[in-house]
């Protein structure tokens, strides 16, 4: 993982705001979201889907419901920062069968969830920041 010093760090934003100019630079609402913090993701190896732009945040005021989204909702912007997650390729051999834990845990862990990233997606990142720090003047 690799922290990006940005501008949007600690800021405090309207949420629909802060959403709207994300989603228009290819970012989605990461699905780890709850009611009180969340964070926007982007990819940025294509197809692969291993190294993530993310963009966290804190709700400060108000509830977070993305589907329907809260007048006045304000949250606080973390620290951006990139991370690539290395997967098996194939079936997981060592996967065991949980009927109910198939219901809730569908995905093979990580082999490496902190790789090492590449340069080149970190000047990625720096610019496609850059573009949304204008968008949010």
């Amino acid at each position: 993982m690799i922290s990006i010093s940005s501008n949007l760090t600690n800021r405090e934003l309207d949420f629909v705001e802060l959403k709207d100019a994300l989603e228009r630079h290819w970012f989605a609402l990461g699905g780890n979201w709850d009611y009180n913090q969340g964070s926007f993701d982007r990819r940025l190896d294509g197809e692969k889907q291993t190294v993530w732009l993310r963009v966290p945040f804190e709700v400060v005021h108000g509830e977070l419901d993305p589907d329907a989204p809260q007048p006045g909702t304000r949250v606080v912007v973390g620290t951006p920062y990139v991370l690539k997650h290395l997967y098996n390729a194939g079936d997981d051999h060592t996967a065991r069968f949980y009927v109910l834990g198939a219901l809730v845990n569908q995905f093979q862990a990580p082999v490496d969830p902190d790789a090492a990233v590449e340069d080149a997606y970190v000047t990625e990142a720096k610019d496609v920041l850059r573009e949304i720090e204008s968008a949010l003047v």
